[in-house]
């Protein structure tokens, strides 16, 4: 079997490492689960498995980078002029769809919260606090509806996704949401 890793060029090339890390991750997960082996990450991102470790010492450092790199797109999106609620809630509903395999480990509780894990949910809470005003001013939301209606509105469409199989999931999104929105639409 050829192996698929590129040749290490050292420390200059830690940044696309990480970077191709988090994509083969996402893959990965979403078509093998949570548990897949890591060693099939490196293998997609062609790296060895040294430099993923390097990296994400544990496999909910590399999952919480995926989840990262979500919310800084989701912040990427809400910094442009003219953006609306219903923008990045699409956005937030593609990432769940591609990413259910990571669903269980951010909405299981553990004994103890992991701090990474409520960074990125403050981050979110944060991004949605921030479009929320013109939303209710717009009327696309009731005035009472907060952010951290919103983030528990995620997770509910998540938890929803995390149980429904692959095919399906578009059609079940498209439901949840009808659903959902008469809770907090105007």
């Amino acid at each position: 079997m050829p192996d698929s890793r590129r040749s290490n060029r050292g420390p200059s090339a830690a940044a696309e490492n990480r970077a191709a890390l988090i994509a083969a991750a996402r893959e990965v997960f979403a078509s093998a689960g949570f548990n897949a082996p890591l060693s099939m990450v490196a293998r997609a991102a062609g790296v060895g498995q040294g430099s993923l470790y390097r990296h994400f010492p544990d496999r909910v450092s590399l999952a919480m980078a995926v989840f990262e790199d979500g919310v800084t797109e989701l912040e990427a999106l809400a910094a442009e002029p003219g953006t609306t609620l219903a923008d990045v809630l699409a956005l937030i509903t593609e990432q769940a769809i591609a990413s259910t395999a990571f669903i269980d480990m951010v909405t299981q509780p553990p004994l103890a919260p992991d701090l990474r894990v409520l960074e990125v949910r403050d981050r979110l809470a944060n991004l949605l606090a921030g479009i929320l005003p013109d939303a209710r001013r717009t009327g696309a939301v009731r005035a009472d509806v907060t952010a951290d209606d919103l983030v528990l509105v995620v997770g509910m469409l998540a938890g929803a996704l995390a149980k429904t199989p692959a095919p399906d999931r578009r059609a079940t999104a498209d439901r949840v949401w009808v659903l959902l929105r008469k809770g907090i639409e105007a």
